[in-house]
């Protein structure tokens, strides 16, 4: 991403953010555009955290220059604030409030009245599906629900960037859908999303474009399906072995039929165009995994590429 770019929201070069002798974020560049939904992906300890909280001024800049809404986070850190909407990793909701009072007082730190507020904060509720919550207590709310009252409170402000650190860890998969699912309809109402998280199945979901973080810096960028096209192939054969079963060289077995190998503690991986005839072929040649899985290739198996190293570790 070379050049300048005037029109971007968030627009990012040679950033480094620095804890004494630890470098957290390595000298990254990067541009974020109006009404786009901008993931950086990566394991934990990348650098992404670190990043997010530089955008969002509450951790500064070490060199390299960030502007966030053509603004410089170190002198219009409060007015860069007053425009963001912020979801970090852990809720900080007040437990002691009820659901509708958690958004109502939040509002009060931006400076609307209260008029105002009790009527966001009522269509706020119906847009996260907890209205028929609204008069109860966070405390026992579950943790999905808990999600979507951090997500409905951010947006209090009417930002024009919401950022979400991490916005589904800890779910089950229902709650996580049902996160994602207010975080499209966002994304079409034209809200400009920045998130990190290491799913690889939440980045493809709800991001138009992203950056693979690794030691802080950027190890690749572009939208999903390029970076699948670019580092990876159509599909992935997924074999699993019994115990002493697995070959220790499987330049015999796959040689012609794929790629790549990824040979991983508990399964191994064959990169492929046509996971079906790979595996006929390998049957053919007489080796018989306890299970075979023909799936398509993922972000996860860009990040391999990319590093040697799974995403979850």
């Amino acid at each position: 991403m070379a050049g300048e770019d005037g029109n971007a929201l968030i627009h990012a070069r040679g950033l480094v953010k620095r804890f004494d002798e630890l470098v957290a974020v390595d000298g990254i560049d990067f541009d974020l555009q109006r009404g786009e939904a901008f993931g950086f992906l990566g394991p934990n300890g990348a650098g992404k955290t670190s990043t997010m909280r530089m955008i969002g001024c509450v951790s500064p800049v070490t060199t390299g220059t960030l502007r966030v809404l053509g603004l410089d986070p170190k002198r219009d850190g409060v007015e860069i604030r007053g425009r963001l909407g912020v979801v970090p990793q852990e809720d900080s909701l007040d437990m002691e409030l009820t659901v509708r009072e958690n958004i109502i007082v939040y509002g009060r730190y931006f400076g609307l009245p209260r008029s105002v507020l009790r009527k966001r904060a009522d269509e706020l509720l119906e847009f996260v599906e907890l209205t028929d919550r609204a008069k109860d207590r966070v405390e026992p709310l579950s943790g999905g629900m808990k999600r979507r009252l951090t997500i409905a409170r951010s947006l209090v402000n009417e930002p024009d960037v919401l950022l979400l650190d991490e916005p589904t860890t800890g779910l089950d998969p229902q709650a996580r859908h049902v996160v994602w699912d207010r975080l499209y309809r966002l994304k079409r109402q034209g809200v400009t999303l920045v998130l990190t998280t290491h799913y690889m199945d939440e980045a493809e979901q709800l991001c138009d474009r992203l950056v693979v973080m690794d030691k802080g810096k950027i190890a690749a960028e572009g939208s999903p399906r390029e970076l699948i096209e670019r580092y990876s192939t159509r599909e992935v054969l997924e074999l699993r072995f019994d115990d002493g079963s697995r070959p220790d060289d499987f330049s015999y077995w796959t040689n012609g039929l794929v790629s790549r190998v990824e040979p991983l503690p508990d399964r191994v991986l064959l990169y492929t165009d046509d996971g079906d005839a790979a595996a006929h072929g390998l049957h053919e040649r007489g080796l018989v995994p306890e299970s075979v899985l023909v799936r398509r290739s993922t972000l996860e198996d860009v990040f391999l590429h990319l590093t040697g190293r799974s995403l979850i570790e």
